[in-house]
């Protein structure tokens, strides 16, 4: 949609705007802060009573990938398997894709999975708030931080409605309905992001593409 022109701002993974970037004529707006930080993670999660104790426990068990162009849900995991040595596709017995790091939580701790990789904002936010779910799983594993997903815009916009559009981020939380707002999503405020921050999901798929595996257009394997 938005590279068709029928979306002008839109909130993005951090993997679909590194990887969307170049076609889709989107630019960075903004980018939310959550407890003082600019980046977040990707967490390796398992039901809390499985024996699992690493990676290596889940080979040739059921995996769940949020969406394929995912960082933390599927690219970070990805990498992960392949620096073991193998491909997700032969090192899982089954790989499932839920679209979401909310369906990914809740099929770990459901046990309709052995595990999942899930952003770690999604995570934190439902411990804090809703922990029917998240207390049912563990993390084994937290990846190295990665430049959080920011707000992006069309460079088909003026440069003044642009502008106008950063600062309604940018001073959401001077406001008291921003702040109550801000409050709700689990935000402190929205900075001015730094693209620096988003080169080691460029790094990460350089690693993922010079080993073979297939990021763009691709479908999933399994439902």
């Amino acid at each position: 949609m938005f590279a068709e022109g029928s979306v002008d701002l839109a909130f993005v993974c951090t993997g679909s705007y590194v990887l969307h970037r170049d076609h889709t004529r989107w630019e960075l707006l903004a980018a939310p802060q959550v407890n003082g930080k600019t980046t977040y993670q990707s967490y390796l999660i398992v039901h809390k009573n499985a024996p699992y104790e690493s990676l290596t426990d889940l080979r040739h068990k059921t995996f769940a990938f949020t969406d394929p162009h995912s960082n933390t849900g599927r690219l970070v995991p990805t990498a992960w398997v392949v620096e073991a040595g193998s491909t997700p596709e032969a090192f899982f017995s089954q790989l499932l894709y839920t679209y979401s790091h909310d369906n990914s939580i809740l099929a770990v701790a459901k046990g309709l999975v052995d595990g999942a990789a899930v952003d770690s904002l999604v995570w934190e936010y439902e411990q804090k708030h809703n922990p029917s779910w998240t207390s049912q799983t563990k993390i084994l594993r937290r990846s190295q931080p990665f430049g959080i997903p920011p707000v992006v815009v069309s460079s088909k916009l003026s440069p003044e409605v642009q502008e106008t559009l950063r600062q309604i981020f940018l001073t959401m939380h001077q406001n008291a309905e921003g702040q109550r707002i801000l409050d709700a999503l689990g935000m402190d405020r929205f900075v001015v992001p730094d693209p620096s921050w988003y080169q080691e999901t460029e790094k990460l798929i350089a690693f993922l593409q010079d080993n073979g595996i297939s990021i763009h257009g691709l479908e999933p394997a399994q439902h």
